[in-house]
This record gives structure tokens, sequence and C-alpha cells, in this order.
């Protein structure tokens, strides 16, 4: 039983942690996203794939602009110090200087360091449903394969 309210806890502590983290990358929060991401944590975007320092150095220039997350369905699995969290998601944002709206499923891997959890992945996947983000004043972008 004692087990059981622990993993609870965790699949709490873990979603909460990744709703922090949309509000930091809305935010263009640098300072704190750099303490979240682990050292060797790896993005895979739409464009390509790259680690800590290029993503911090992407939300700070604003060549990313993640301005809002909706999300519609989360689920988090824990396995010992390993919590893989998936998030549908829609995403606004500006890229480029253009304003588009995705639907991805967002696979966030978080791992327990000391103490404490730190992001090691970050995946975008593309969602072939319909954007469901109300109020948004851009079209849904064009899923890319």
């Amino acid at each position: 039983m004692k087990a059981f309210f622990i993993a609870v806890f965790l699949c709490i502590a873990s979603a909460q942690l990744s709703k922090t983290k949309w509000q930091w990358m809305s935010d263009k929060n640098v300072e704190s996203l750099n303490g979240l991401f682990a050292e060797n944590c790896v993005f895979v975007h739409m464009g390509g794939s790259w680690g800590k320092t290029q993503e911090l150095n992407t939300i700070k220039g604003g060549m990313i602009w993640y301005k809002k997350a909706e999300v519609y369905g989360a689920s988090v699995n824990v396995f010992g110090n390993t919590a893989i969290l998936l998030n549908d998601i829609d995403l606004l944002a500006v890229v480029g200087g253009n304003e588009v709206t995705h639907a991805f499923m967002v696979t966030e891997v978080y791992l327990k360091e000391n103490g404490k959890w730190k992001m090691g992945s970050l995946t975008f996947s593309t969602l072939m449903r319909p954007v469901k983000m109300k109020n948004t004043n851009t079209q849904p972008a064009q899923p890319q394969h």
C-alpha cells in the first residue's frame, strides 16, 4: 500500500512539474529551465534535434516562443528514478516570426538525480487530429511527415 501512495505522489509531482515547465517556456524563463534541464538533455522538434544549450538559446532568442500549451490529456508512468509523461496538447507558438498552432503528443522523460527531478528528453510528435484550441488568430499548421 505504501508503494501505491508513493507512486501516486510521484505521478502528481511529475505532472505539476510538467505544467510548471510549460509556463516557464511561455514566459521564456531560461534561468528556471536551465535548472530543470539535465546537462545532456535532448530536444526533438519537427525541424531537428539538439541539446540543452541550443534549446535555451532558441527560447531566449525567440526563435521559438512557446506562447501557449493547452493540455487535453496527460499520463505518467514511473519506473524507479525515471518518469515518462505523455501530454496531448495543442501548442500555439511563434516560430521564425510566424504564429502557428499544432496538435502534438509530447513525450517528456524525467530522471531523479540527487533527490531532484531533471528533464532528460522532450519530444514533439505531430498528431493527425484537428487542432482543438480556441481563440487563436492563427491557422492550424499543416502536418509535416
